[in-house]
């Protein structure tokens, strides 16, 4: 359920400043976006699993709190992660 290290790795240099880059907002959201698209798949075959349904909302909120910052942070970087990650429309 969980992102492993190589994936977790792969996404920092893809989205982060450098290497060790992985408290920002463009690092956090893509992170949030593959736990999230784990969690989607999981939820499709068991649907009675509330707990984890009650997890993915947050998340899926927390993301959303996160581009609303990056918004109106950097709306350059907020528009390329949006397209990059193939969220939002």
């Amino acid at each position: 359920m969980s992102i492993n290290l190589k994936n977790k790795q792969e996404i920092i240099a893809k989205f982060g400043a450098d290497e060790k880059d992985s408290g920002s907002a463009e690092v956090q959201i893509a992170m949030l976006t593959q736990k999230i698209s784990e969690l989607t798949e999981h939820m499709k075959s068991n649907k009675k699993d509330f707990a984890t349904k009650r997890g993915l909302l947050m998340m899926v909120g927390k993301r959303k709190r996160l581009l609303s910052y990056l918004k109106e942070k950097d709306l350059e970087s907020y528009r390329k992660l949006i397209k990059d990650l193939n969220i939002r429309g």
